[in-house]
């Protein structure tokens, strides 16, 4: 019997792969895309063939038979949203990758290159996990000052979940039976409040509402945005580009690495000292400010993503919030194994795939 289980992962400048056999990884790749290549392409649906002919010149340049695998594992796109849970990739969401009903984003092509991979291999079935379109909001957490801007569940869903539930099983607890708030803090930042089971308040990751981040401006004085875009000086998509690729980090300090941040701080840049402060200091009350959506009744702060590798921002936000709850770290994204760990659960029967409607 195939027990295999290939993860798909499109970024913005890279496609990472990777090969399971049960828990125990065999192989995996980040394949990089210069902007050159991608230049050629005026739309992320314009990818498919190149991405996906890099996947197959990889596997088989490591040797990999993909006639071995069960199961294909991809990162969801933007869809519509969507309950928490793994979800047979099947025609309708098919149509909405295709059309970026949710927006444009590179990980719409990992359900298109994985149903496209899987009808070439005898037995195979494809799904998406977590997507970021996740949406297990409260109703009171959708509401907004005025009527036309709903708040919407946009975030790092399938990392959130994957952390969240690694400490539970560390603590011997049921993840449906903790209070946790859930930071990830990588080039988007999202605080998850996590609460029976589910992600009932969360800030739009995606459009960069929240806390800055290395590359996204976060939330900004509306009235001064809205003069800005009305100035006539900026295009849409110049604006666009300020909030998400060009703001936070890059915006301020010409760089999206915390790792040269840090280093400009260490050899006296008072700047970057500053801003690396206020970053920590943004993070930090974002999370102050989820623990009263619990009442206070926090078990556990969990900071996980790129960014939770560095100590001196980690150790910041640790100071100013570790009154509220006990604070775990899990550095790095995790999307990899994640995303195996529900094609095994599928394998064994522990889960059950949900139609996407």
């Amino acid at each position: 019997m195939k027990a295999l289980i290939l993860a798909i992962n499109p970024g913005s400048t890279s496609t990472k792969i990777a090969l399971f056999d049960g828990h125990h990884q065999l192989f995996a790749i980040s394949i990089r895309h210069s902007s050159e290549a991608l230049s050629q392409f005026k739309k992320i649906a314009e990818q498919f063939d190149f991405r996906k002919e890099a996947i197959l010149h990889s596997l088989k340049e490591n040797g990999i038979d993909i006639d071995k695998v069960a199961i294909i594992m991809a990162r969801g796109g933007l869809l519509k949203p969507i309950a928490s849970g793994v979800y047979e990739i099947n025609s309708r969401m098919l149509e909405d990758l295709k059309v970026g009903v949710g927006g444009e984003h590179a990980s719409n092509l990992g359900g298109l290159i994985a149903h496209s991979l899987g009808k070439e291999i005898e037995g195979c079935r494809t799904f998406i996990a977590d997507p970021v379109v996740v949406d297990e909001l409260q109703p009171v957490a959708r509401i907004t000052g005025h009527p036309l801007f709903p708040r919407r569940s946009i975030f790092h869903a399938l990392n959130q979940k994957s952390v969240a539930k690694s400490y539970a099983v560390s603590i011997n607890r049921e993840y449906n039976s903790l209070n946790l708030i859930v930071a990830h803090l990588g080039g988007g930042i999202s605080i998850g409040v996590h609460s029976g089971g589910e992600v009932i308040d969360v800030n739009n990751a995606l459009d960069g509402e929240g806390p800055f981040s290395p590359e996204r401006a976060g939330s900004l004085p509306a009235y001064d945005l809205a003069k800005l875009c009305f100035s006539g000086e900026y295009t849409l998509e110049e604006v666009r580009k300020m909030l998400i690729g060009h703001g936070g980090l890059v915006a301020h300090l010409g760089t999206n690495s915390f790792i040269e941040v840090t280093q400009r701080v260490q050899n006296g840049d008072q700047e970057a000292t500053l801003i690396s402060d206020a970053f920590a200091y943004n993070v930090a009350k974002a999370i102050g400010a989820a623990a009263t959506v619990l009442h206070g009744k926090v078990d556990a702060i969990l900071l996980t993503g790129g960014v939770a590798f560095n100590k001196v921002v980690v150790d910041q936000i640790v100071e100013r919030v570790s009154f509220i709850a006990e604070v775990k770290i899990f550095p790095g994204e995790n999307e990899m194994y994640a995303l195996a760990m529900n094609g095994l659960d599928l394998l064994n029967g522990r889960v059950e795939p949900i139609e996407y409607r």
